[in-house]
């Protein structure tokens, strides 16, 4: 359990910085709404990733059954949340969609770029 939250943290940090960071820069080069977009996206990336780590050690738990639909459960609660900047980008102008996406994939995109990134021997992409 305490692997599972420095995983949270550190891939939800590593998330947010970046994406506040590169926001900013987009914000004060006056692509406002692109800037807005990746943070709101990274915002509800980083949300998720930690309601998986939270329902992880739950869903191994339970027995076969209610694993199943405690699964589901958390799998459409976790979409129905990541629909929320989905919409917003779509609706308003002030969020690019384009960049809320990007900020979805935040925390997946530095899993991979971490990978890429160490090239270590004993493990496969």
């Amino acid at each position: 359990m305490e692997k599972i939250k420095k995983t949270e943290k550190r891939y939800s940090s590593m998330a947010m910085i970046t994406s506040l960071i590169l926001g900013t820069v987009l914000i004060f080069t006056n692509f406002k709404s692109e800037g807005k977009g990746l943070i709101l996206g990274a915002i509800f990336s980083c949300i998720n990733f930690v309601l998986i780590g939270e329902a992880l050690p739950s869903i191994i738990n339970k027995k076969k059954r209610k694993r199943f639909f405690f699964s589901l459960s958390s799998r459409a609660l976790r979409y129905l949340i990541l629909s929320f900047p989905l919409i917003l980008g779509v609706k308003y102008k002030r969020f690019d969609f384009c960049f809320v996406v990007i900020g979805i994939f935040s925390v997946q995109l530095l899993l991979v770029a971490e990978k890429i990134l160490k090239k270590d021997k004993n493990t496969a992409i």
